[in-house]
């Protein structure tokens, strides 16, 4: 089968194509013919030594985690798939999952099935960050109808589905991106926009009772002085939240760092969402498998609004 591996952490230009055999599932496995596979940040981190690599372990490797593409083989004792159906899932993670290739064999149960209304590509773009959204949000959070939400980049890969997912469950929901994103936010349903560029966050909003922080840093302890008293701060990238944990308490303030997990209970609920029409996933750019160099240098920038896919 044809892979994308690197025999080198580094820059974009590490990447290459190359072969491998294809592999056989385990019991309670499934083989994945891959049609599309999403493209997120911890890709790139991973791939110049950084995010997962001290996982993963030194090259070679490939990288990549979000899957769509329909069941290939079932291994003994798979109940949920069979041969044909179509499905998506995020494998493995943290573990290598390896999911730049036209195979990939992991756990049944890092799957569900994919929502007919879905598009392959869609379904591509979603495990990772709507696994990283629900998690926060539903999870850890449980967001209940009435609430106030702050979720910072808003109309980013993670931000764009977490604006929904608030919305699905009846938060008043507040974000935070540059001015040329704020008709896309309206017309996910978010409540406020706010112009980061133009006006500090924090005195433009009232007291929330969550802050979704998809940036990190400093913006995770300006996120603070908005909080309720009873609320919560969740951070992400999770590696980045020292300073914000240690000044949540310090102040007596409930702070979380989180890493998204496989979940097959969880994706089954946000294909659901997607049945419901209450969530979609929007794909910023799409890139044939063996250009997924170019994909990482275009993720890289940090401009991108939805996801990038690469096309298998």
């Amino acid at each position: 089968m044809r892979v994308i591996t690197q025999l080198s952490t580094g820059g974009p230009e590490v990447l290459e194509l190359g072969e491998a055999e294809i592999p056989e599932p385990l019991p309670t496995e499934i083989r994945v013919r891959v049609g599309a596979a999403g493209v997120n940040p911890v890709d790139w981190k991973t791939r110049a030594g950084a995010g997962m690599a001290p996982v993963i372990g030194p090259p070679p490797f490939t990288v990549g985690w979000d899957v769509a593409g329909t069941v290939d083989a079932v291994g003994r004792g798979v109940t949920r798939f069979a041969v044909g159906d179509a499905v998506f899932g995020m494998p493995w993670f943290p573990r290598q999952a390896g999911a730049y290739a036209e195979f990939v064999t992991a756990p049944s149960r890092h799957f569900a099935h994919r929502p007919a209304g879905l598009s392959e590509v869609a379904a591509a773009g979603l495990p990772l960050a709507g696994l990283t959204a629900w998690q926060c949000l539903v999870d850890i959070a449980a967001v209940q109808p009435g609430q106030r939400v702050l979720v910072h980049a808003a109309a980013g890969g993670v931000g764009h589905l977490a604006v929904q997912i608030a919305k699905a469950r009846g938060a008043y929901v507040i974000g935070t991106a540059s001015a040329g994103k704020h008709n896309l936010l309206h017309d996910l349903g978010i409540d406020e926009a706010i112009d980061y560029r133009a006006e500090a966050f924090e005195k433009a909003v009232e007291p929330v009772d969550l802050v979704l922080d998809l940036i990190g840093g400093e913006v995770s302890v300006r996120s603070l002085d908005i909080m309720d008293p009873e609320g919560r701060l969740v951070c992400l990238p999770s590696a980045a939240a020292a300073d914000a944990l240690a000044a949540a308490a310090e102040r007596g303030l409930r702070a979380t760092a989180m890493l998204v997990e496989p979940d097959g209970d969880g994706l089954e609920e946000l294909a659901r969402l997607v049945d419901d029409r209450r969530l979609r996933v929007l794909v910023a750019e799409t890139f044939p498998l063996e250009r997924a160099s170019h994909a990482h240098r275009a993720g890289e920038m940090g401009h991108t609004t939805g996801k990038l896919v690469l096309t298998v």
